[in-house]
């Protein structure tokens, strides 16, 4: 499993997951979750994927869009089957034109937010990371989870009720992110 350093403070992200919601869009998150549950609840539609694809990287649903139907469906549907990895997941979901391993994380955690995170750029750095491929997801996903955990049980972080997804695998996600975010690197996924 590759070493993971975090850089921000751990009794700060608290403070940097509520800085998150100061310079981002609560709306477009929001709007994207709420996609994310209705494909939970088998509307496999491309305007609810184009929805999360467009919070995570708007330059790519054009992209997302170009894929037919029965393809964005079958995709999702294996996507969220109980029975799939998540590096099951990730493989079926990147088969889609325009996604790639930060992609579907970004949609998987808007589906289920309590067991997945996004993956990025951003969240790398703040764990003094660079990018990898699904089996590097699958290792991230882990360390993110068990580290949220045990900050958790610490009350080092917490689930931000008041905003979308309120988990705290989500806030460890926005404190990374927002972190990255406050060092002024400008870059995209």
């Amino acid at each position: 499993m590759p070493l993971f350093d975090l850089k921000p403070s751990e009794t700060d992200l608290d403070e940097w997951a509520a800085k998150y919601w100061t310079a981002n869009s609560a709306k477009l998150e929001e709007s994207a979750f709420i996609a994310g549950q209705q494909i939970l609840r088998g509307d496999f539609s491309a305007e609810n994927l184009a929805k999360i694809v467009y919070w995570k990287s708007p330059r790519v649903v054009h992209y997302i869009l170009e894929n037919p139907q029965e393809k964005i469906a079958e995709a999702l549907q294996k996507a969220i089957a109980p029975t799939t990895s998540p590096r099951e997941a990730v493989l079926a979901l990147t088969e889609l034109r325009g996604i790639g391993v930060p992609v579907a994380s970004a949609i998987l955690t808007a589906i289920f937010p309590d067991r997945y995170t996004v993956i990025d750029f951003r969240a790398l750095e703040a764990l003094g990371h660079e990018p990898g491929g699904v089996e590097f997801y699958e290792e991230y996903l882990t360390f993110c989870r068990d580290l949220a955990a045990r900050l958790a049980q610490r009350g080092v972080i917490h689930s931000q009720e008041n905003y979308p997804a309120p988990t705290v695998l989500r806030a460890l996600d926005r404190a990374l992110w927002q972190w990255s975010a406050s060092k002024g690197i400008l870059k995209s996924d």
